[in-house]
């Protein structure tokens, strides 16, 4: 699972909304994400500084530009029996208010219909 997470240039395969994604190496090891997501009448892009930290298990990634005023997500793997728990946080807010009226609901209620489509897509590549 981890691996797949990390495989950020496969967004756009299997991700919810997702319709680009364009990774460059950043300056501390990280990388920069530019990922172009659609909801509805909404198009916008958005770059995340993204760091996987493949010691500790972790990908956490902070949007630097585009339209939020702050989007934070962070996801954890543990090893469980024979598998993975997982732990996914995000948190973000639009800086548009009239954006966010719009695309912070849609935003909020895809985020079971991502994680899904990260399982969905561990099934495919990992069954």
């Amino acid at each position: 699972m981890f691996l797949l997470v990390a495989d950020l240039h496969s967004y756009p395969d299997f991700v919810p909304n997702c319709t680009s994604m364009d990774v460059s190496e950043g300056s501390n090891g990280d990388r920069l994400a530019l990922m172009g997501i659609n909801f509805g009448p909404v198009s916008q892009s958005y770059t995340s500084r993204v760091l996987i930290d493949e010691k500790n298990m972790i990908i956490s990634a902070n949007a630097i530009d585009g339209p939020f005023s702050f989007l934070i997500s962070k996801w954890e793997f543990f090893p469980e029996g024979k598998g993975t728990k997982v732990k996914f946080e995000i948190d973000f807010e639009i800086a548009n208010p009239m954006i966010a009226a719009i695309a912070e609901p849609a935003f909020a209620a895809k985020q079971d219909e991502i994680l899904d489509a990260f399982i969905s897509e561990a099934k495919r590549r990992y069954s």
